[in-house]
């Protein structure tokens, strides 16, 4: 085995963190995985423990580098999950509450306050994003006024309010009395709180979210400089973090994406489509968000798009049916029979941006099965990754070809549905948690290990799903699934009643 330094890299996502051993060319040396709980307490609450966040990544960087020699390590690449958020005590580094997951609902009142307010259109010119729930600064507000509510806490700084990647820096740092509260700047610009052009905290958000500047983390670039690792063994203390990224943009990243016209398709919990743009105005008018996708010197700025539940749908399912995703895949039909399923679990997302949407399965007839219903639960993500896909056709050129990555690729029905729903190729490289693998690459290229060009040279076979659909039945089968999203979208009055005209 060559002796060449190595790179550490973990991908803390929401239903598991995963710790990969990678070297210089982009080779996996070891890997690992440690799963997580997520919890629902109430109708729309999505939880995580911080504690346990931080024993999963413990538990697999020490199940990743065992047999390992940790001096090889030459540092650390991060990706996480970007919008949940979490509060926590300065001063022992206690979590004060959950974390509240990026699926989480519990703040849409306080949106249709603020909506109600007229000040939506601002913060999107602000931030490049639509008041929802999803992002982190509605979610800051409800933990603020749980624990601090009269704010006197936060503005003696004796609070941290952050993201997963906050939380994972001030831990990997070695936490109270060492670490530095910080955020990266692509996972910061997630938050509605921080001015996407000027890449700061913006105090009039501040004041409309009511958050004040003392509790939150200072914002840095994607490659730091971040404190180095300690306490994290058998990691060596010292070892540098060399690269912080939002998972979707680390994605991004490991495909290779360095300029416009390309797109990534991630297949996760939710699902996020993303591309690069060459400068913010570009977003003007467009339904999907603007976003920092890294800044490795200068700022390279994407366009995303994202939906709440696709892999999530497909887990729904199977637990009714008592089996698992991959079986509800595997027993599928070739056809849905007309059924469609909405899966507005929590509203819908990108283009939509709709919280009122109810989730739906319609079309059912007495020969409606579970093969049909599985069907249709593949369907709606090929389906609801399209209608992001369509936006970014408006921005620019028409997109060609769909980059795949996440766990739900392994499916190759799902990738064929995909390139026949969309009219495109959709290419799927072999190698897996490209996530973690982006923020390996980024810290190889900070820290003089590697270019994109070796990287490029050593990258791996792919699959590729051509589209055989022909055009005329592709866009009745998208028109059928708009009429669906239509329905689901609907605001029914009441149903008569004794009381009311032409009740019975």
């Amino acid at each position: 085995m060559t002796r060449d330094p190595l790179l550490l890299a973990v991908d803390q996502g929401t239903s598991a963190t995963k710790a990969l051993l990678v070297d210089g060319a982009g080779r996996v040396v070891a890997a690992a995985s440690a799963p997580l709980d997520v919890a629902h307490p109430r109708p729309g609450w999505v939880e995580q423990s911080p504690e346990a966040i931080w024993a999963s990544v413990v538990r697999a960087v020490g199940d990743c580098l065992a047999g390992q020699d940790p001096a090889r390590v030459a540092g650390v690449g991060l990706s996480s999950q970007r919008e949940s958020c979490l509060l926590w005590e300065r001063a022992t580094g206690r979590p004060l509450g959950p974390m509240l997951g990026w699926q989480d609902r519990r703040t849409a009142d306080a949106r249709a306050e603020l909506l109600a307010a007229g000040v939506g259109p601002e913060i999107r010119a602000a931030t490049g994003l639509p008041l929802d729930p999803m992002f982190s600064a509605l979610k800051a507000g409800w933990l603020l006024d749980r624990h601090d509510p009269e704010r006197v806490r936060s503005r003696r700084g004796e609070l941290c309010l952050g993201t997963v990647d906050s939380w994972l820096l001030w831990r990997l740092g070695g936490g109270a009395g060492h670490a530095e509260h910080l955020v990266e700047v692509g996972n910061a610009s997630r938050t509605q709180l921080l001015n996407v052009h000027t890449r700061e905290w913006d105090e009039r958000l501040l004041d409309l979210f009511r958050v004040p500047r003392a509790v939150l983390p200072r914002v840095t670039a994607s490659t730091g400089p971040f404190p180095p690792v300690r306490g994290l063994p058998p990691l060596l203390d010292g070892t540098p973090v060399a690269a912080v990224l939002g998972d979707s943009h680390a994605a991004l990243l490991a495909h290779g994406v360095r300029a416009p016209g390309s797109v990534k398709v991630t297949y996760g919990t939710g699902s996020s489509v993303m591309g690069l743009i060459d400068a913010p105005a570009q977003a003007e008018g467009s339904p999907l968000c603007l976003t920092v996708a890294w800044d490795d010197g200068a700022p390279t700025y994407a366009l995303e798009g994202n939906i709440r539940s696709s892999g999530a749908t497909l887990r729904w399912l199977a637990g009714l049916f008592g089996t698992d995703e991959a079986n509800l895949a595997a027993r599928a039909a070739a056809d849905s029979g007309g059924v469609h399923l909405v899966p507005a679990f929590g509203g819908l997302a990108a283009p939509w941006w709709d919280n009122d949407a109810t989730g739906l399965v319609s079309g059912l007839t007495f020969a409606t099965g579970l093969p049909e219903l599985a069907r249709a639960a593949l369907e709606s993500i090929a389906f609801q990754v399209e209608d992001l896909v369509a936006g970014f056709d408006t921005v620019g050129r028409r997109i060609d070809t769909l980059l795949a990555d996440g766990g739900a690729t392994g499916n190759a029905t799902l990738m064929r549905l995909q390139a026949d729903t969309s009219g495109r190729t959709v290419r799927r490289p072999h190698a897996g948690n490209l996530s973690a693998l982006g923020a390996a690459h980024l810290a190889g290229r900070a820290l003089g290990l590697t270019t994109p060009e070796r990287l490029a040279a050593a990258r791996g076979p792919e699959d590729v799903y051509r589209p055989r659909s022909p055009e005329p039945e592709r866009a009745r089968r998208v028109a059928a699934w708009h009429d669906a999203v239509a329905r689901a979208r609907l605001r029914p009055e009441p149903a008569p009643g004794p009381h009311r005209p032409g009740g019975q």
